[in-house]
């Protein structure tokens, strides 16, 4: 009996610790002016008519809107995320060119 009641408990962990890493997904707040790109892209792409949209918020903090078509786009981020490698290593070599750039040149002598 002991043994099935920890099996289904450890089975039942292992779901929930699986959703959570890989599904479970926080609000992230966004500017207006982020709001107002993304609304435009919305009616470009969907050929969408509105001429208003609402903000939503959470917080008090402004987390994506909704079209008068219906539409709603809210920024979301996964619980547990990084940056992927390639923005990493683009950012070390922006930051080193940044840094060589301003280092002043040094003219040769002969």
């Amino acid at each position: 009996m002991w043994e099935i009641l920890a099996l289904g408990l450890w089975t039942f962990f292992v779901a929930y610790t699986t959703w959570y890493f890989t599904k479970a997904k926080y609000t992230v707040p966004i500017s207006v002016n982020e709001a107002r790109i993304l609304w435009k892209i919305h009616r470009r792409d969907l050929r969408c008519n509105g001429r208003k949209w609402r903000e939503i918020k959470s917080d008090e903090k402004l987390v994506g809107f909704e079209c008068e078509c219906g539409y709603r786009h809210v920024q979301r981020r996964p619980v547990v995320a990084s940056l992927p490698t390639a923005i990493e290593e683009q950012q070390v070599e922006m930051k080193s060119k940044l840094d060589n750039a301003r280092k002043p040149l040094q003219l040769q002598r002969k």
